[in-house]
This record gives structure tokens, sequence and C-alpha cells, in this order.
């Protein structure tokens, strides 16, 4: 038997209430096929699971708000068969007419009826032998009318979104020895050369700078690999791939960092489409459950706020995030001459249980250079 747990969707998120199923009972499932859908602070989050077997029992109700690690649903593995009562040998028959048998309901089915208000005595089943299935008691529970809760209104949302992300960021800076570095950027040529690329496609077809810098950063932490994984269990564990987390600020206040996957493996149109649908997903609060708990290294970039540094806090249980300042025009000595380029910031925020300065120093150093390697980011 398989348990289908509620996974960690982010370090900031302890719980999520149960929106809606996609699958019941008897349903094959595929590894990464999206089962439910989770409603957070932060978004209403396709959950996926990464089973593949037979829905043998849904445990958690419609409506539930559950703690993460919560086991919502049983599987049953390929080739697997749900246990059978045991048989019990046959007694002679009593002279009194026996007792009628006790209808089945499943537990789930009655935990749901109790959260529903459903009287389940007064339910019909239409499982095997009559039992009263999850199915019926919606369906009994969708003749009642009751009202649906209220959802959350934005402000609530806001404010709930800031509690989780202080409480987060507070356990961020209480167990992490953050240290931090600096470095001037130079993005005279990648602007350059991507502005040309840009002039021969159609505006739908235009990759915004923010993709060179997330690939740099995807190219140099697969070089630097203390750098791209987490700190658990008192050990650093490297990640294999490099997933991106890209800090999107959303309508209304509040922040998430959905990972972007195999940022290193991919070509710069398809790292644009990809930043593009995240973007609005995560605008529109609807996110997938591996976008939210894998990301294997966080980038944020303020360039579009007016900020010149940013100086991040890291998401636990990562171990660095690369941040990226506005773009400006400054005065830099270039091959012995002076000229007037247009720079970035970009800082460094790492766990000194993981890498030192010496190392963080070399890895802002790999980021740049890619940088100025525009043709090395678009293969």
């Amino acid at each position: 038997m398989i348990e289908f747990t509620m996974p960690a969707l982010g370090s900031d998120m302890d719980e999520g209430t149960l929106d809606e199923w996609l699958i019941k009972p008897g349903d094959k499932v595929k590894r990464g096929q999206v089962v439910a859908v989770v409603e957070t602070t932060k978004a209403a989050v396709e959950i996926e699971c990464w089973h593949e077997g037979t829905v043998h029992e849904l445990l958690v109700p419609v409506g539930e708000t559950v703690q993460v690690g919560t086991v919502l649903a049983t599987l049953l593995a390929p080739g697997e068969k749900a246990r059978r009562p045991r048989k019990v040998s046959a007694k002679p028959a009593a002279a009194a007419a026996a007792a009628p048998r006790r209808r089945w309901v499943s537990p789930a089915a009655r935990r749901l009826a109790a959260s529903l208000g459903v009287d389940v005595e007064t339910v019909s089943g239409t499982g095997a032998q009559g039992a009263v299935t999850i199915g019926d008691v919606e369906h009994a529970a969708a003749s009642i009318a009751k009202p649906k809760a209220q959802k959350p209104s934005t402000a609530d949302r806001a404010a709930q979104m800031r509690r989780s992300i202080a409480a987060a960021m507070s356990r961020s800076k209480r167990e992490i020895p953050h240290y931090y570095l600096a470095d001037e950027i130079v993005m005279e040529n990648a602007l350059n050369w991507l502005t040309a690329r840009n002039a021969e496609r159609s505006i739908t077809e235009r990759v915004l700078p923010a993709v060179l810098q997330l690939k740099a950063v995807a190219l140099a932490a697969q070089r630097f690999g203390e750098f791209n994984g987490f700190w658990c269990d008192d050990a650093f564990q490297r990640a294999e791939a490099v997933h991106v987390g890209v800090a999107i600020s959303l309508r209304g206040g509040g922040l998430v960092a959905p990972a972007i996957h195999d940022v290193a493996d991919k070509k710069l149109d398809e790292l644009m489409s990809d930043l593009t649908d995240l973007v609005a997903r995560a605008r529109a609060f609807s996110l997938r459950s591996s976008e939210m708990s894998d990301p294997t290294i966080t980038v944020t970039n303020l360039g579009d706020q007016g900020v010149d540094t940013v100086f991040g806090v890291i998401y636990p249980p990562q171990v660095a995030l690369v941040g990226f300042g506005k773009p400006a025009q400054r005065v830099c000595v270039i091959d012995r001459g002076i000229r007037v380029v247009t720079t970035v910031q970009g800082t460094l925020a790492a766990d000194h249980r993981a890498s030192d300065g010496h190392r963080g120093a070399m890895f802002l150093a790999a980021i740049n250079e890619l940088l100025q390697q525009p043709d090395v980011l678009e293969k």
C-alpha cells in the first residue's frame, strides 16, 4: 500500500486546505499526474502524485485543512490487490432471525459526511453490497444546497501571506549563517547581443535580459555544486539538476519563488516561455506542487523596482540566493580605456555551512564570466 501525503510547498507553508480531488477510488494514476488542488496562503496549488498505481481510498475530504505530511490518500501498487476480510467459517443458523448486517461506510466517506453535515445513515449507498462511498456523500450534500464557506478576501490572503513569509524568513535568519558578496557585472556585450537577436524576431518571441541571468546562474551552479542543493539533517545534499526558483511579486502584495526546472539544459527561447508562463500562473494563484517544493537555488531580480543592489534571505532548505539590481550607466575602465557602459550589481547570499567566501567569490565570478559570453548561454 502506498501512502500519498501532503507535500511541503515551500519553507513558509505548514498546512493547506484541500480544494478539489481530481481522482476517485479505482482510478489508475501515473507519475507526475495532477491529482488534487490545495489552497495555501499564496496560491491554489495543483498537487502531483509521484507514484504509479490505483487509487484505493481518499482519506481527506474536500474543504479540510491538514498539515504537511498528512496522508491524503492510499494507492495500490501495480499488481497489488486490496486486502479482503478474512473468511469466517459458517455457523449453524440461529433459530431466531439473524440481525440485519450493518451497512459498510468507508472512513473517508464518514469523515466527509461529518464535515458536510450529512447524516450518513440516510445516504443511499451505490458501492459494492450497498456500501456508502464518497461520491454518495457528495451527492447527498449537493441536494442539501448547503452554502459554501467563503474563501479568504484579497486583504485576508495578503495578511496571511505576510505572516507566512515572516515566519519562514525569521527561521532562515535564525538557523542559517548567511554571508554576502557582491560583484559589478558589465552587461554591455550581453545587452547588445540580445538587442541584435531580438531585432530578428517578433515581439512575442523576444527574450528578456532576466533570462540570460537565469541561464548564467544555472550553468555556474552546475560548476559550483555547493550552491545548488539543500541543507538537511545537518549535512549538505547536492542536487543533480538545477531548478531555479524565481522570486515573483504578487498583485496585492506578497512573494512566491516557484521553480523553472532543468534551467541549465534549456535554450533561451524555452526559458523565456517557461518564465512568462510561470509569472502568469503565479499571479493567477495557480501553481504546481513540484514548482513550489523543489527549487535548488533562487534568483531575485529587483531591477524593475529601481534598486541598485539586493541582498536576499535564503529560502531554507536551500543554501544560496543570487540577486540582480537595476541596469545602470557607469564609468568603467575597459581594455585600459575609460568607457560608459551598462552594468548591474550581482549579489550572493550563501550558507556558510555549505560553502565559504572564497568559493562564493568564484561562483559570482563564473556568473559574471558567462554573462560576457551570451553566445554560450544560447546553447
